[in-house]
């Protein structure tokens, strides 16, 4: 057996090498007991940064304008503060923040329902904190939703 299959190239990867041997990992969302597609699947990646992007500059706008009065300093001191908070309130009450809702997602249990509050509370933690969020399952799950028992599906 060549060696080269069982560890995978470094351009198609580890995952697309023990495809081509025969394992099946099904789609993104299975062992989750997600459906494929269509409301209740897992989000992708693009929408969640999207989503991110989108609350992430709310905030900021809000800082800059509202709290800050136009100071740039004072205005970056203020928008992770208030990105904690708007995202807690949101989330804890609605599932879903202006982001989130704008590409039609929400923040939900694994199984089912709305998450409860310290979920919200420690997931919104590790978003804060940026590298959680960046660490990724082979679900597209970050380890901020891992941690706290969550998942972002379509709406």
């Amino acid at each position: 057996m060549d060696t080269r299959e069982v560890l995978g190239s470094w351009i198609d990867g580890p995952k697309a090498a023990a495809e081509k041997m025969g394992a099946d990992f099904g789609y993104r969302g299975e062992r989750l007991g997600l459906p494929q597609e269509g409301p209740g699947s897992l989000v992708g990646t693009g929408r969640r940064i999207g989503a991110l992007c989108v609350d992430g500059w709310l905030c900021s706008l809000v800082a800059y304008g509202m709290i800050a009065h136009g100071n740039q300093s004072s205005a970056n001191l203020w928008s992770t503060p208030l990105f904690y908070t708007v995202t807690v309130l949101l989330l804890a009450t609605t599932g879903t923040t202006v982001g989130k809702r704008l590409f039609g997602m929400r923040v939900v249990r694994l199984g089912g329902g709305r998450a409860s509050i310290p979920q919200v509370l420690l997931r919104t933690l590790m978003l804060c904190l940026v590298v959680p969020a960046l660490v990724w399952d082979r679900d597209g799950r970050g380890l901020h939703d891992k941690a706290v028992g969550t998942v972002e599906v379509r709406i």
